[in-house]
């Protein structure tokens, strides 16, 4: 395990976790899921590694019955705190009726509320050196080449955000990342998650891509950027009960021509490098640029989360291996690049709620789908 700043949940906590607070029987109420974090007392982060349990809602000891109040340590020792983290739920944007002529925007939602929120939110965009601040901005229109971080969606679909362009590992290549210069990518891809870009499994391999998202006023064939080339499989329940499930990402790609998109984020310039998820840590701070938000920027709580999503109609998703954030995220950001403030590639946001955001790695995105965003690790 690392030090209190990262790490994940040990081997015997993480079983009775699983067993404890996501029992397949009778479950623990609004229990949503577990991390590895720190603890937190009055307020304030103390250092001490903490099981995080994620719950919906904080209730009063006094109000639960026995079998679903949280003990203050798992079996090993290893202490634990109860997060509220919301109503965590895929972050595509929601279907609303748009006006004719006019392009829809979601009004962002609620700030991080509580504590734990609080103490993490970064400092100011005046504060921090080398970034100036950002005044709302439209990115929900067309353009050419698109630039990450503005509106996508496949034809289905309402609308989500332009993750990043990638390209299939370079043909030759004997090591993971392949050395630079070997060999030329064969195919460009815009990358964003699954329900993005395949409407969570249901879209057929070929079809349409739109820049705009359908929601923002795109259209095929007119405004098309892309066909879907591939996607991970979600496995969602009741069709599969939770405890059977093992989906550590959402993430797709569609197919790209060279020029029509850039690899640029929009405002924070292309990812420079990506990092190991062994080496992405508690209290690290992030930032993203989205369809909704926009620039938006957070600190992740914890790095190895197994979380229950709900994906409305396709049903709930239990994913692992996840990266929890403060809030940095609004319906219509799901597909954003996470980065570190210097541009180091860490996640893709895929969901959330009013007080936290959920990313998958970009170490488990990148092995599968077997592609590369930078040739260069930090």
């Amino acid at each position: 395990m690392r030090g209190p700043t990262g790490g994940q949940v040990p081997d015997t906590a993480r079983q009775q976790a699983l067993s404890d607070f996501l029992r397949p029987q009778n479950p623990m109420s609004n229990v949503v899921g577990f991390g590895h974090g720190v603890k937190w007392t009055d307020g304030q982060p103390t250092g001490e590694e903490a099981v995080l349990v994620f719950v919906t809602q904080k209730v009063p000891e006094s109000m639960l019955p026995e079998r679903d109040v949280v003990p203050r340590q798992m079996d090993d020792g290893t202490p634990t705190d109860v997060v509220a983290v919301g109503h965590v739920s895929a972050q595509r944007q929601r279907s609303q009726q748009r006006i004719p002529g006019q392009r829809a925007q979601e009004s962002q939602q609620g700030q991080a509320e509580g504590s734990m929120a609080e103490q993490l939110a970064p400092p100011l965009l005046e504060e921090m050196p080398g970034l100036q601040q950002a005044g709302p901005q439209l990115l929900t229109r067309k353009l050419r080449p698109c630039p990450s971080g503005f509106s996508v969606g496949n034809v289905r679909i309402t609308a989500g955000t332009l993750g990043s362009v990638v390209y299939d590992f370079l043909p030759g290549a004997t090591t993971d990342p392949p050395a630079p210069g070997i060999g030329v990518p064969g195919k460009y891809y815009i990358l964003s998650n699954n329900h993005v870009l395949a409407d969570s499994n249901r879209a057929g391999i070929g079809s349409p891509i739109v820049q705009p998202g359908p929601f923002d006023g795109g259209v095929d064939p007119q405004d098309r950027i892309a066909i879907l080339d591939r996607f991970v499989t979600i496995q969602f329940a009741p069709q599969i009960p939770l405890e059977r499930h093992n989906n550590v990402v959402d993430a797709a790609l569609g197919t790209v021509s060279f020029q029509d998109a850039t690899r640029d984020q929009y405002f924070s310039g292309p990812p420079r490098a990506w990092r190991r998820k062994a080496n992405v840590a508690v209290g690290d701070l992030v930032k993203k640029t989205g369809r909704t938000t926009n620039l938006t920027m957070g600190r992740i709580i914890a790095v190895d989360a197994t979380i229950d999503v709900n994906y409305g109609t396709a049903g709930t998703a239990r994913f692992r291996d996840q990266i929890l954030t403060t809030n940095i995220s609004a319906g219509g950001d799901s597909g954003s690049l996470v980065t570190s403030f210097d541009n180091v590639a860490l996640g893709l946001l895929f969901a959330g709620s009013s007080v936290v955001t959920v990313c998958n790695h970009l170490e488990n995105v990148r092995s599968l789908l077997r592609v590369e965003i930078s040739e260069q690790l930090a």
